[in-house]
């Protein structure tokens, strides 16, 4: 009964038989090589023909590395106060980025609105010396609350952000689960509601270490080359990355298996639901929050099931809430027992 995380899932089968195949005599280094010639061609059919692909080995590295294409060391960064860039990735886009100020913000189910977007900027956006100067807004797709943002909500975010002088940044660690959930492409979800730069993830999905920094427009690209290659991402056997890229998004794995993800979400949403469970925000995606006793935590814990407590800053649940992740993995079977455990140790039989 595992809900610990989406990156504990082992790697889909079609993408380790793409990897043995790739294995096979020398290639040159560096991206030169023929599949990841043929990868950089294909972001930007995926896209759009302005779109250029950078490759590295987890989403922090993605996120502080996009970051830093988009904000000068002395900027501000506009997050969600749950947003991972803020909580979860030890500095590391401060890091990247010379020391850019990330500044969280409000909203509701993991997401920023236009009003605490303004609401934020009325203070940072002051010509102040002594403040960073706000540069970036960035938005997590799908959230922290295993919610997504709308077609239209984004659309809204972006033109307030270009009004306002900010770069977009997404961090699209689960971009997949939402394409699945929504049916837009690629292209739809990011490039034509005006995000600038995206960092993709796609180890959450299938892949070994298969993340990457979409550049959208050609001044986010600039000098992301030089910055990864002082950054120590330029592989030199970059072809074991790409070709997982390839892997993925041929015949859109990559969302058929967030797609079963999100299945198995909404199949334990709705169990726990069932049972009169609080889930304080909607399964959009493949992760569910519920409210557990701390009875019930244990027991579930020490009867074999592996899920992460989820407190956040000036924790409003006191501590009840739970984070459930589902993956490609994950099967109705293994659901199903959770929820048969639920009820076994509500009934005095755990």
């Amino acid at each position: 009964m595992l809900f610990t995380s989406d990156n504990w899932s082992a790697v889909h089968p079609r993408v380790m038989e793409a990897l043995v195949k790739e294995n096979r005599g020398p290639a040159p280094a560096g991206g030169a090589d023929a599949t990841s010639l043929r990868l950089k061609q294909k972001w930007k059919e995926v896209f759009g023909p302005q779109a250029e692909g950078f490759l590295v080995t987890s989403g922090t590295a993605a996120n502080g590395l996009a970051l830093s294409a988009v904000t000068p060391p002395w900027g501000g960064i506009f997050a969600h106060h749950a947003s991972h860039i803020h909580l979860d990735e030890c500095a590391g886009p401060e890091f990247f980025t010379g020391g850019a100020k990330i500044i969280p913000v409000e909203g509701e189910a993991g997401k920023i609105t236009p009003q605490t977007l303004n609401e934020a900027y009325a203070f940072y956006g002051q010509d102040i010396l002594n403040r960073v100067p706000p540069a970036v807004l960035s938005l997590t797709q799908g959230t922290e609350s295993g919610t997504y943002y709308r077609a239209d909500e984004v659309r809204a975010l972006t033109d307030e952000a270009k009004r306002l002088g900010l770069k977009v940044h997404m961090d699209g660690s689960r971009l997949a689960n939402v394409l699945a959930a929504t049916g837009q492409t690629p292209l739809e979800a990011t490039t034509a509601l005006g995000v600038d730069i995206l960092a993709l993830g796609g180890t959450k999905t299938g892949g070994m270490m298969a993340d990457a920094i979409i550049a959208l427009t050609e001044e986010s690209a600039g000098s992301l080359h030089r910055r990864i290659k002082r950054a120590g991402h330029q592989f030199a056997k970059q072809r074991y990355l790409a070709v997982q890229w390839l892997a993925l998004l041929e015949g859109d794995l990559w969302c058929k298996t967030a797609a079963h993800a999100n299945r198995m979400a909404v199949r334990l949403a709705d169990g726990l639901r069932a049972r009169l469970i609080d889930l304080p925000w909607p399964c959009e995606i493949n992760e569910v929050f519920p409210l557990l006793p701390d009875d019930l935590s244990e027991t579930l814990l020490k009867r074999g099931a592996q899920f992460y407590p989820w407190v956040l800053p000036n924790d409003p649940y006191a501590g009840k809430m739970k984070r459930f992740v589902t993956s490609f993995e994950t099967q109705p079977a293994e659901v199903d027992r959770l929820l048969a455990l639920i009820d076994d140790t509500r009934l005095g039989r755990a």
